[in-house]
């Protein structure tokens, strides 16, 4: 539900954009007596606005309530969610926080072979949160119209296109959704990884063999470069994008829950920053190219189906408490 609500405001934002371009004109025409694209940076605070709101009515997390001794208000959270067995649920959780300090960063080391070291689940969930952005997924959304207007689209054509790659991110998400409690989290991150490192490498074999000398893709590469993109969020979109969020949730216990969370958070967004930050330098005059910038994302996107194979461990039907 948390990826769910991130792309629907990526949908949002982008519908919003391609409107207001087509409004004004492009992005750097007037609306209003203004510039379109300041104007797309002021919507934003309408959302900004509502959430400011919604946010004040958001529910404790039980588990908080009862790590403070307020269990009748964790009640009243947990019969929202199931009605039957409150109390069994409060004496469960209730356990796991008896004579426990507050959570630490030490919490995430143990002793492996008589010296303090990360504990693997920890490695596990830092590898899940960074290679979820490393595969480039972002990249999508951050700079998809720079990057089809680049290769030969048209302004408006480059905002229309990255609107319908969000709406496919947005169905997809849905159907994992649907999915996840069927099919598992592990096999569909394995299905993910080997998806997206056959349609980034695609992505990359077009940019690099099917561009002109000014690097607008030329003949059918075009049409097979945006038919891999869309497929390449397709398989993001029902994998890697909400599973990840669901197995950092599920694969830590309530000792060190919060803390591993935390850090991986931190992880997956610097991650974020270092993709999203690199990638108009790695395509630019002085960089490598568009094309071997989505080797990259291939490399990470194969690396990554070793690294589930091996390190992750399903989650499926287990409780935080027996973790």
């Amino acid at each position: 539900m948390q990826q769910f609500a991130i792309v629907i405001g990526i949908f949002v934002a982008l519908l919003s954009n391609y409107l207001i371009v087509v409004k004004a004109g492009s992005a750097s025409s007037m609306i209003l007596g203004f510039e379109a694209w300041k104007v797309m940076f002021w919507v934003e605070a309408i959302p900004a606005f509502i959430y400011g709101i919604a946010a004040a009515h958001l529910p404790e997390s039980p588990r908080y309530l009862v790590s403070k001794g307020r269990l009748e208000e964790a009640k009243e959270v947990l019969a929202k969610i199931d009605s039957e067995g409150v109390d069994a649920e409060i004496n469960q959780i209730h356990e796991t926080f008896k004579n426990e300090k507050p959570a630490k960063l030490s919490d995430l080391f143990e002793k492996i072979g008589g010296k303090k070291r990360v504990a693997p689940v920890v490695w596990a969930g830092l590898g899940l949160a960074v290679l979820q952005q490393l595969v480039g997924i972002n990249v999508i959304f951050y700079y998809g119209t720079m990057l089809w207007q680049s290769v030969g689209f048209g302004e408006s054509d480059a905002f229309l296109t990255s609107l319908v790659s969000s709406g496919i991110n947005l169905t997809m998400t849905i159907a994992a959704i649907l999915l996840i409690d069927k099919i598992g989290r592990k096999p569909l991150l394995l299905i993910g990884s080997i998806g997206m490192a056959v349609t980034l490498g695609t992505l990359a074999l077009c940019f690099i063999c099917g561009a002109d000398a000014s690097g607008s893709l030329v003949g059918a590469s075009g049409v097979i470069a945006l038919i891999a993109a869309n497929l390449y969020v397709t398989f993001f979109a029902a994998t890697w994008g909400p599973v990840m969020w669901v197995m950092l949730g599920e694969m830590f216990n309530n000792r060190i829950r919060a803390v591993a969370i935390s850090v991986c958070g931190l992880a997956q967004w610097g991650a974020n920053f270092v993709v999203s930050w690199s990638f108009p330098v790695l395509t630019g005059k002085s960089g490598i190219g568009v094309g071997p910038t989505y080797v990259l994302y291939t490399l990470f996107a194969t690396i990554s189906i070793f690294f589930v194979a091996k390190f992750i461990t399903e989650t499926k039907g287990k409780t935080l408490e027996s973790m």
